[in-house]
């Protein structure tokens, strides 16, 4: 397992998302260990957030992979650094969240590569801002994602080694109310109160949650007011939604559209911004057929499951691609400094990927 040794290099390097000089410090080791195995390297510079990358290989006619992963955390400098193991789990900042997904996915590459002196069809995009969000990297995921037949996302497998099918899709948006000042006491009626249309919205909003086909509406936070004797002239509603399917998608944003532009307390006006962050990942017959393929090449039984978190997999899927996520290591406590990650689930995956990208540069089909 010397593949952990570079799990530690990389892991003791901070690579918050906001820490540029440590998220192209971790880019600058992973493309050295590519190029190593024969990958050209696109570097997509950015000015205030780590630089993306994309690792290409020669071209042939045939079925063509793109392996998807990112190099930053959610952990401010100093924060968690460490790196420690004992026989069975792995602990460190990014163990399965994911740098350990990107050592799968490398040491995967490794293998072919000495086995075959050559990399065909597949490409390796490590993007620098997925943990707040991909804004920046999902337009350059989206416009790449038209090339590739089908995708491998290296995200933490599931508990039982699960394969990713399905992730719900989420947006954020702001709901702005503007009411009119009046002092409360002398004024009252002159007054329109921003925060009393706040709280009809609320209720209306949170009508649209139905956990039993998976959709949630949360407004996590509301700011409005200036005093206890002022009649609030403007109130702000910050919220998510989160769907399964985009007719709830189509759904939930007409009732948000609808929700904003209904006053219920007279002489109030609200706007809405916001903007879908990630649409919907919705498992597919594509993706079940290609995963027997998958269990017929590697002789065993791959285990599937949907989650409610999303990833950088939802961008690629919503292009049409084939795409899997999961493929990275098991692992928990991701986002807290209890993240690790199980050792045997390095071997698995590894294996896996092996037996998988064997065929693919055999045949160059599935």
């Amino acid at each position: 397992m010397d593949y952990l040794k570079d799990l530690k290099k990389i892991c003791e390097i901070n690579s918050y998302t906001k820490n540029k000089v440590g998220v192209d410090s971790v880019s600058a080791v992973m493309k050295q260990w590519m190029e190593s195995i024969g990958f050209e390297t696109t570097v997509f510079k950015r000015e205030t957030i780590g630089d993306h990358l994309l690792f290409s290989s020669p071209k042939v006619d045939g079925a063509k992979i793109l392996f998807l992963g990112h190099n930053d955390t959610v952990f401010p400098p100093n924060s968690f650094e460490t790196f420690s193991e004992d026989s069975e789990w792995i602990y460190g900042a990014g163990v399965c969240d994911m740098k350990g997904g990107n050592i799968v996915a490398l040491e995967a590459l490794k293998t072919i590569y000495q086995k075959n002196n050559k990399i065909e069809n597949i490409d390796f995009l490590l993007v620098s801002d997925e943990e707040t969000g991909s804004d920046d990297s999902k337009f350059l995921t989206l416009e790449l994602a038209k090339n590739y037949d089908y995708c491998f996302v290296f995200e933490a497998a599931g508990k039982n080694l699960e394969v990713v099918t399905a992730r719900k899709g989420v947006g954020t948006y702001t709901i702005t109310i503007e009411g009119k000042a009046a002092h409360a006491g002398t004024s009252y009626t002159n007054g329109i109160n921003a925060n009393l249309e706040a709280s009809y919205k609320l209720q209306e909003l949170t009508k649209l949650t139905n956990l039993d086909i998976g959709t949630t509406v949360n407004v996590g936070k509301i700011t409005g007011g200036i005093g206890a004797n002022t009649i609030s002239p403007k109130c702000e509603l910050l919220l998510e939604i989160r769907y399964k399917t985009n007719s709830e998608r189509d759904r939930l944003l007409k009732a948000l559209d609808d929700i904003t532009k209904t006053s219920y307390v007279a002489g109030t006006v609200s706007n809405l911004d916001g903007l879908i962050q990630r649409d919907v990942m919705e498992q597919n017959q594509d993706q079940l057929d290609f995963i027997k393929k998958l269990e017929n090449i590697t002789e065993q039984t791959i285990p599937t499951e949907q989650r409610g978190g999303v990833s950088d997999a939802n961008h690629v899927a919503s292009c049409g691609v084939i795409t899997l996520d999961g493929f990275g290591p098991f692992g928990d406590g991701d986002h807290t400094v209890n993240e690790r990650a199980l050792k045997s689930s390095f071997e698995q995956r590894i294996d896996m990927m092996v037996k998988i990208l064997e065929y693919h540069q055999k045949y160059k089909i599935f």
